[in-house]
C-alpha cells in the first residue's frame, strides 16, 4: 500500500497524521514471506559475505 500526501513548506501534520505514520512504520508491520521471497535458511543467510570487508584497526587509522 503506498500513500502519498502533499506537504507544503512550513506546513505542520495533525497529531491524526502523526498517528497515522507511527502505526505504518515497518518496525511494527510482519515480516510476509512469498513464493518469489521465501524466507532464507540459517545456510543461506552463512553465504552472505560484506561488500567492503573490515580492514584490521592499524591499518584503518592510516
Amino acid at each position: 500500500m503506498i500513500i502519498r500526501r502533499v506537504i507544503y513548506e512550513g506546513q505542520k501534520p495533525t497529531p491524526e497524521q502523526i498517528e497515522e505514520i507511527r502505526k505504518l512504520k515497518a518496525e511494527n508491520r510482519p515480516i510476509v514471506y512469498d513464493d518469489e521471497f521465501p524466507e532464507l535458511t540459517d545456510e543461506e543467510l552463512k553465504q552472505f559475505r560484506r561488500v567492503n570487508p573490515r580492514r584490521p584497526k592499524e591499518q584503518a587509522a592510516s
